[in-house]
């Protein structure tokens, strides 16, 4: 599949760009938090650190889902990137949680903290132009190749610049006033701020993996898309899923009961025309005929009707 091979290629391309950016500025923070003796910026700097992960476990990622289905896969590879999204949440709450945990060791017992060096506003300053310059770059390729984890990606350094800001007025203020602990609690909101990013991620990623948060808007424009083809009818049973950003969907129609297989036939392939044309990145569409009048009550899939019951 030529999309396919193109999102696989973007991929690989934002890895390589968050891979070696964020090694340079993972060096130049924990070394200089190290000297300046800042445990903010040593902390901004494992967060980075954590971003160099991402960018190697992305660039495996592009080699998974580029792999045809087989008789294992048969809907391919791309719930990879998925199960990806979710190990980097996971990645981003622990390394938060351990910043934030050894930031409220020093602020309960009172570890006296010396007040860090010039040094470590400077690197900051840095860091946060590079975040702010790689975020953007994440996310261009991520609405290219219509790719959550790079999305995710490029939230993660979003926050990043927000983590380095915050760090940025904590040695601010700790030189100013010459209180190192400053330094710690700076760092403790930089953790608490990484645990939030990583929660918000996990939730995005387990909506995929669980088959739902398909919105309302997708599901309106596929009940759209029955209405507009003569002959179908009472579109039920409706099921939306993502698979590595592209669209599985199962919809049920009703026909005339007079009509032939190859005339039903026909008004199916309408409707999975029609869909593709109102829904973008359809991955693949299964549109199961019955006759008109044929009501069942159904276990599950969603019906016309119940849109509203949808979020956003």
């Amino acid at each position: 599949m030529e999309t396919g091979t193109r999102k696989t290629r973007l991929i690989k391309t934002a890895a390589w760009v968050a891979l070696l950016g964020n090694a340079v500025l993972a060096v130049l923070k924990i070394s200089a938090g190290i000297y300046a003796e800042s445990l903010a910026v040593i902390g901004d700097g494992i967060d980075t650190s954590v971003d160099v992960l991402i960018a190697v476990m992305t660039l495996v990622v592009a080699r998974v889902i580029a792999q045809p289905a087989d008789a294992s896969h048969p809907w391919g590879h791309g719930r990879a990137e998925t199960v990806a999204t979710a190990i980097l949440s996971f990645a981003l709450f622990f390394a938060g949680a351990q910043l934030m945990l050894n930031s409220a060791s020093n602020i309960i017992f009172g570890k006296r903290r010396e007040v860090p060096g010039s040094l470590a506003l400077i690197v900051t300053i840095i860091s946060i132009i590079g975040k702010i310059i790689l975020a953007w770059s994440q996310y261009l390729f991520g609405k290219r190749a219509d790719s959550p984890m790079l999305k995710a990606n490029a939230k993660n350094m979003t926050g990043d610049v927000v983590i380095s800001a915050g760090v940025l007025i904590g040695l601010f203020f700790s030189i100013l006033t010459g209180i190192g602990l400053i330094d710690s609690v700076a760092a403790l909101l930089v953790g608490i701020w990484v645990i939030k990013a990583g929660v918000e991620i996990f939730v995005e990623a387990n909506a995929e993996l669980m088959d739902g948060g398909s919105g309302k808007e997708f599901y309106r424009a596929v009940f759209e898309a029955v209405h507009s083809v003569p002959g179908a009818g009472n579109p039920h049973r409706t099921r939306m899923r993502r698979i590595a950003g592209f669209w599985d969907i199962d919809i049920d129609i009703e026909v005339d009961p007079s009509l032939t297989i190859r005339e039903a036939h026909a008004i199916a392939s309408g409707v999975e025309k029609a869909i593709k044309g109102r829904v973008e990145g359809v991955y693949d569409i299964m549109v199961h005929v019955e006759p008109a009048g044929n009501r069942e009550k159904e276990s599950y899939g969603l019906q016309e009707d119940q849109i509203s019951k949808l979020g956003s």
